[in-house]
């Protein structure tokens, strides 16, 4: 379904994208009890954390909301294998100090939990078609690497967006250096969690993570909704 969406977009192809312009393929290794999140209507939501590796070895540590209604919550125990089918989804949550922080988690549509002795293989596919709501930040890392820094706004129903961030490298990070704010993206990559260590104001240094989607492929389709995404990105996004 990825690759036939890209390649229709690509080849400008009509394709009816409104319910495939955020689709997130996971298959990982449970790492924790699952914890409850919250209740919406009468539906108990659970996050946890699922490990993928990475061809180096480095593991991204995902996490994942699942609603009681997929299967036995109890089933979702560590060191199981979790096959899934979602959504990465973004939420404004206020902080005790009153600040907004942009909260992101895949919600899974579709589970299964793969059985021991039953063959898998492990996946972090993600495809996003979206607007950019920020100018992109070209930049060099410390160690030589060309980078683009993207914020991209995916909607889905009852006119609500997503804000992603994305990351580009090499001809790609030079491809989207200079997009346009409302410039429409559709980009396949993997999620990737990075740790970092943070200064508050108090002098504490905290240890938190980073969650941001290393793209592989990306077209920039040429259409733009730029004051729509601007006012959208400015009143969602911290």
């Amino acid at each position: 379904m990825i690759q036939e969406y890209f390649s229709a977009v690509a080849n400008n192809f009509g394709y009816d994208g409104s319910i495939h312009r955020n689709i997130m393929l996971l298959c990982g290794i449970i790492r924790a009890l699952p914890q409850f999140s919250h209740d919406v209507l009468g539906e108990s939501f659970y996050k946890l954390i699922v490990a993928v590796p990475r061809k180096s070895g480095v593991e991204d540590l995902i996490p994942v909301t699942i609603s009681e209604r997929l299967l036995d919550i109890r089933r979702l125990s560590p060191g199981r294998v979790i096959s899934l089918v979602g959504q990465f989804r973004s939420y404004n949550h206020v902080t005790e100090e009153g600040k907004l922080k942009l909260v992101l988690t895949v919600l899974a549509n579709e589970v299964e939990l793969i059985e021991d002795g039953q063959y898998f293989r492990y996946e972090n596919t993600i495809m996003l078609d979206g607007n950019t709501c920020k100018e992109p930040v070209h930049r060099f890392t410390p160690f030589g690497k060309e980078i683009t820094e993207i914020l991209l706004a995916v909607n889905r129903k009852y006119s609500k967006s997503d804000y992603i961030p994305l990351i580009t490298w090499g001809r790609n990070a030079t491809y989207t250096a200079n997009l346009p704010v409302g410039d429409r993206i559709v980009a396949i990559g993997r999620l990737e969690s990075r740790e970092y260590k943070k200064i508050l104001e108090s002098g504490e240094i905290q240890q938190r993570t980073a969650y941001e989607v290393a793209v592989s492929s990306v077209i920039a389709t040429g259409e733009n909704n730029r004051k729509l995404e601007q006012q959208n990105c400015s009143s969602s996004v911290a």
